[in-house]
């Protein structure tokens, strides 16, 4: 049986939960979808996910965030968050809140201007804005951030451990999985999927890649195949196609899942190209 290692996005932290629990029943959830994508059991999949979301909690929990009113959340983030969030903002290139390249409106109507823009709930796209992105924030903090090595060791090791030949990444997890494989060159992996992935984001996330982008990202040594998902409605996976900032993408898939899910993979990993893509190899 092929052995698959899935790495979680945003907004998977479970506070007070122990971690091995919580990364059982996310590695259940991620084999549940995929096994519906492919029309199997779950129980055929050996997948495991790697549950680094606890090395990324520094102080208040996110989840605090989550019981305030979604205008507040948003100016509670602390200067970092925002600078991520406007890095976001400029990147969707929406004219009616940019002024020559720089954000003239407050954080909180700009991201209602991105929910509009994208068709998705305003209440929820500032909740995703305040609970999600202090997790790429601190992971990005500094290229020597604890929390940032102990993220990419907590990928290597899980790989290693499961001796997995394929690594299912999703949202922040694109990030942590691909500067996990360049860190660790003797993994090999036979088959990298990135679904709905910020990583062309750029300044925020592709200007602060380890290794650093040189105009083109490059490829991990390490993988045979690379394939790329997203959806066209997916605001977070944008600048696309990917591939024209990491030529080394095998193949760059746009997807139809559905409504941008903001907490789970769910909708990405029952998709039909993540099936097609997955089949060969199982």
């Amino acid at each position: 049986m092929t052995a698959i290692v899935g790495v979680h996005g945003v907004g998977n932290y479970l506070p007070g939960q122990p971690p091995g629990k919580v990364a059982a029943r996310r590695s259940a959830d991620w084999a549940a979808s995929v096994a519906a994508g492919l029309g199997i059991q779950p129980d055929s999949l050996d997948l495991t996910v790697a549950y680094y979301a606890p090395l990324l909690q520094a102080g208040q929990p996110a989840a605090q965030a989550a019981a305030l009113e979604p205008d507040r959340a948003l100016d509670t983030l602390d200067p970092a968050t925002q600078a991520l969030a406007r890095s976001w903002i400029l990147a969707l290139d929406l004219p009616e809140v940019t002024v020559q390249g720089r954000l003239a409106v407050p954080l909180r109507h700009a991201v209602t201007a991105a929910a509009d823009r994208f068709s998705l709930n305003g209440r929820l796209t500032k909740l995703f804005v305040a609970v999600c992105f202090p997790e790429v924030a601190r992971y990005l903090a500094a290229d020597d951030a604890p929390a940032r090595a102990q993220a990419r060791e907590q990928v290597a090791t899980t790989i290693a451990d499961r001796q997995a030949r394929v690594v299912i990444a999703h949202s922040l997890g694109t990030v942590v999985a691909y500067e996990a494989l360049h860190a660790h060159p003797n993994l090999e992996i036979d088959l990298l999927v990135t679904l709905g992935s910020p990583l062309a984001l750029p300044d925020a996330i592709f200007h602060r890649l380890q290794p650093r982008p040189v105009g083109t990202a490059l490829r991990p040594a390490n993988v045979r195949r690379w394939v790329n998902i997203s959806d066209h409605g997916d605001p977070v996976a944008i600048l696309r196609p990917l591939k024209t900032y990491f030529p080394g993408v095998d193949l760059d898939l746009t997807e139809s899942v559905g409504l941008f899910d903001f907490h789970r993979a769910a909708r990405y990993l029952a998709c039909a190209s993540l099936a097609a893509t997955l089949q060969p190899l199982l």
